[in-house]
């Protein structure tokens, strides 16, 4: 028997927030693999991915984590170490699903994201890949359907038969309904042309530092983003280029967010790139997009550079109704905020919100915003590891290994770090928050390269100054998972926000439940709902400390 390994036991007095253990099924260690440890080659880097969806339907969040391969499994033209469902038991505990949900390897694991895309009322599942994407269907809630997988490490157009054409490297996704059809469409984030045959491993003529590392992505190509257009059934068009969502120049794309920047109804698109100016796709509300970014102030950073963008989180900083915008950087690089100054405009407030100095010895990923200790004022957290082992060398000034972040919000819109775990350092990658058991505090689960899954629980009690409330919307009048709809909570004085969507950012999918910590406030005096098909609909006087199921009302 493995035993859970944990990392933190005492969380009183100013102690971590949360209690990190190696996340295990029964007596199954998780595990992923991205490579080997050496990372002789870029691909190796970027770890697999995490999706939180309820796939059985039995009211408790699962856990998909998406698995990736080995150069030479990649040579001998085998299949990646398959992705695997975690069935939740809704108390922290998950348990490996039957054969009626495997998910056999693909190429290379990514990421991906979940949502019900042939409206038959389950969410379904669909896994970014190095070499092809997958989408798998889901079953009644009784298992998933493949559809038509090709050859791995072939040079097949695979999913002929869902549309979703390409043989790229593809890292993040989220799916959306930009036209407001009631059918879910697809964005999926590329990276870059990744040839085996091709590529350059260390002392082949790549330094960092003054020591020989991986080549990339400098010197490599970049590759076009898609945007793919749902037909209700499963079935998907790409309309990257009738969309206008091409810019000219391809960038190095590695994480997405699905928002409402401009308070206009239709949800717009935010995409990280590395080491290439960051994009924020406006929706024109015609089925096409134009390309904001540098209007906008999120392109770049303070000075006018651009960075090297990894995860992507997003929420209301400042308690201003609209939504603000945080990216994860490469070391040497300040994390950036892009606090929302206007309807239609940002400014990169990282240092000023305290946010900026801590990061720039850290190499960020994953992360997240949400209230995570439940006082009224969102939270942000941070998964840091550097891509170089070489970085526990000398004169690197950083580590290869590299410990997590926490940073506590206030009404200020100012944040006070502190660790997010008192476990050791560990080399981190995506991430996802969720309430996997129940007791009303989001905990998150963490990639860590290398090495089994971490599953971090929020030891936050429920009490006189922490209470929450927590959300999930049906739509009647457009899609049922009510992606892009805008919510906001009434408590005192205040006005909590937030949206409704299923990515986490970098290569995870996350839960449509919304998710609001409330302070001392006992209950709420309104909650407010606009539905993407136009409808606002208010809830008034409810109790604190509940999940709430909203269905939207039909006139």
């Amino acid at each position: 028997m493995n035993p859970i390994l944990l990392l933190a036991l005492s969380m009183t007095g100013d102690g971590p927030l949360f209690v990190a253990a190696d996340m295990q099924a029964g007596e199954e260690l998780v595990t992923l693999t991205c490579g080997t440890p050496a990372k002789d080659f870029i691909l190796e880097v970027n770890g697999g991915g995490l999706i939180v969806n309820d796939f059985n339907l039995d009211g408790h969040l699962d856990l998909v984590t998406v698995n990736g391969s080995t150069i030479e499994r990649v040579r001998a033209k085998e299949p990646a170490l398959p992705s695997v469902l975690w069935l939740g038991d809704g108390k922290g505990g998950f348990r490996r699903a039957g054969e009626e949900w495997a998910l056999p390897g693909g190429v290379w694991g990514m990421g991906g994201c979940a949502g019900d895309v042939d409206a038959d009322g389950d969410p379904d599942l669909f896994i970014t890949e190095w070499g092809r994407n997958r989408l798998f269907l889901n079953d009644g809630g009784k298992g998933f359907i493949g559809t038509e997988e090709g050859i791995p490490g072939g040079d097949n157009d695979s999913l002929k038969s869902t549309g979703l054409r390409g043989n790229r490297w593809s890292t993040s996704s989220a799916f959306l309904d930009y036209d407001a059809d009631g059918h879910l469409d697809l964005v999926v984030v590329n990276y870059l042309a990744f040839h085996l045959s091709e590529a350059r491993g260390p002392g082949d003529g790549c330094s960092w530092k003054g020591h020989d590392v991986m080549c990339g992505p400098e010197g490599m190509v970049p590759v076009h983003d898609q945007l793919f257009r749902g037909n209700g059934d499963g079935t998907f068009e790409d309309v990257s280029q009738s969309s206008g969502f091409r810019p000219d120049n391809a960038c190095f794309g590695l994480g997405v967010m699905t928002l409402d920047y401009d308070r206009d109804g239709d949800t717009d698109i935010y995409i990280s790139n590395d080491s290439m100016p960051n994009h924020l796709w406006e929706n024109q509300a015609d089925g096409t997009f134009k390309e904001v970014g540098l209007r906008r102030g999120v392109s770049h950073d303070s000075n006018g550079k651009e960075q090297a963008g990894m995860g992507i989180a997003c929420g209301d900083v400042d308690g201003d109704g609209r939504a603000d915008l945080f990216v994860t950087n490469f070391s040497g690089e300040r994390n950036s905020l892009y606090r929302s100054s206007r309807k239609t405009s940002f400014r990169e407030r990282a240092d000023v919100s305290r946010l900026g100095g801590p990061s720039i010895q850290r190499l960020g990923w994953g992360t997240g915003m949400w209230d995570y200790n439940l006082d009224g004022f969102v939270d942000l957290f941070v998964i840091n590891g550097h891509v170089y082992p070489a970085a526990d060398r000398p004169g690197t000034d950083t580590t290869y290994a590299q410990a997590d972040q926490l940073f506590l919000g206030s009404k200020e819109g100012r944040f006070s770090e502190q660790a997010l775990s008192d476990g050791p350092d560990w080399v981190g990658r995506a991430a996802v928050s969720a309430d996997f058991d129940g007791d009303g505090d989001l905990d998150i689960v963490v990639v860590q390269m290398d090495g089994p899954v971490r599953y971090l629980t929020n030891t936050c009690p429920v009490g006189e100054q922490t209470n929450w409330l927590a959300l999930q919307l049906k739509a009647s009048r457009s899609h049922p998972d009510a992606i892009g709809a805008q919510v906001s909570v009434a408590v005192g004085e205040r006005v909590l926000s937030g949206e409704v969507r299923n990515t986490a950012g970098y290569q995870a999918g996350a839960s449509t439940r919304l998710h609001f910590g409330l302070g001392a406030a006992q209950k709420v005096e309104r909650i407010e709902i606009q539905w993407p098909s136009g409808h606002t609909q208010t809830i008034l006087g409810s109790a604190a400390n509940q999940f709430l199921v909203i269905e939207e009302e039909s006139k």
